[in-house]
C-alpha cells in the first residue's frame, strides 16, 4: 500500500476537493482504496460518507494492539464499499492537538497505517486540517508522497513556504517521504495576479510545480456537494474541470508508481 498526504496549512485551496477526486479516479483504475479524513471539517467524510467504516479517524492515534483491530474494522471487507472505504473525521481530532505529543501521536498512526495495510489496501489518501498541528505531522511521518494544492493568492503562497520547510524537516525522520509538488489549484486564467504568482513559483520552485493545475470551476463544487466526481456532473462546464482533474490524477499516479 502506497500512502499520500494532501496537505496545505492554508485552508480553501482545493485541498479536499483534490484529495477526493483522486480517490474517485484511483477507484475507477481499479485500485483499492482508504481514505482517511483527519480534517474536523470532515469535507471530504461529507462527499464519501456513503463509503464510511465503522472505524473513525481519532481511533487511528490510539495505542490500540493490532490484535483488536478486526473487530473494529469490519467494514473494511464490506462487499457494500465498492473497494473503496472511509475512515472519517469525528470530534476526537479535536482533543489530539493538546493531549498528546507528536512522537506518541506518530508512532501510534504509523502502526495504525501498517493494520490498514494488512487489510488489502492498494492506496491511502489522506486528508489533513489547515494547520501544521500534531495530526498533520503525524500524518507526514508515515506517509510514502504528500501533494499540496496552493490558491495563486498571497497570503496562501506565503504559507506554502512555512509548509515546504516543514516538509523538508519531517523528511529527516521519515526518509521515505517525497514530496510530490505543489498544484495550482483554483485558477483563473483571467486574472493577470493569478499569472504573476504562478510566474513566481515557477521560478522560486521549478521543480516543486506539478505542470497540470486546476482552474475556478463551480462544477467542482456542484460534485462536491452532490457526492459525485465532476465527470458525473451533467453540465457543458464539467468538461474541462474533468480534463484538468483526469490530467492531475494520471500525473500522480504516475509520479506515485501506482500499477492497476
Amino acid at each position: 500500500m502506497k500512502t499520500l498526504v494532501v496537505a496545505n496549512q492554508k485552508g480553501g485551496v482545493g485541498k479536499t476537493s483534490t484529495l477526493v477526486h483522486l480517490a474517485f479516479d484511483f477507484l475507477e483504475r481499479g485500485l483499492k482504496v482508504v481514505v482517511i479524513d483527519l480534517d474536523t471539517q470532515a469535507n471530504a467524510s461529507y462527499t464519501l460518507q456513503s463509503f464510511r467504516s465503522n472505524l473513525v479517524a481519532s481511533e487511528l492515534f490510539a495505542a490500540v494492539p493490532s490484535s483488536a483491530w478486526p473487530q473494529t474494522a469490519t467494514d473494511f471487507t464490506d462487499p457494500n464499499t465498492q473497494r473503496m472505504t472511509l475512515i472519517g473525521s469525528d470530534i476526537g481530532l479535536a482533543n489530539l492537538e493538546k493531549k498528546m505529543s507528536l512522537a506518541e501521536a506518530g508512532a501510534n498512526f504509523r502502526e495504525a497505517i501498517k493494520t490498514v495495510e494488512g487489510q488489502g489496501f492498494d492506496v491511502c489518501l489522506i486528508d489533513t486540517a489547515p494547520s501544521l498541528g500534531v495530526t498533520m505531522a503525524a500524518a507526514l511521518l508515515a506517509a510514502d508522497y504528500v501533494l499540496s494544492p496552493i490558491e495563486l493568492e498571497a497570503y496562501s503562497i506565503q504559507g506554502i513556504k512555512q509548509m515546504v520547510t516543514t516538509i523538508a524537516h519531517l523528511r529527516k525522520a521519515n526518509h521515505k517521504l517525497k514530496f510530490l509538488g505543489m498544484v495550482p489549484s483554483k485558477v483563473d486564467a483571467r486574472n493577470p495576479r493569478h499569472a504573476r504568482h504562478l510566474e513566481e513559483l515557477e521560478r522560486a520552485y521549478p521543480q516543486l510545480m506539478i505542470p497540470t493545475g486546476v482552474g475556478l470551476r463551480s462544477s467542482i463544487a456542484d460534485a462536491l456537494a452532490s457526492r459525485v466526481p465532476v465527470w458525473k456532473i451533467r453540465k457543458t462546464a464539467a468538461r474541462k474541470a474533468t480534463q484538468e482533474i483526469r490530467a492531475l490524477a494520471a500525473h500522480v499516479f504516475e509520479k506515485m508508481e501506482m500499477t492497476q
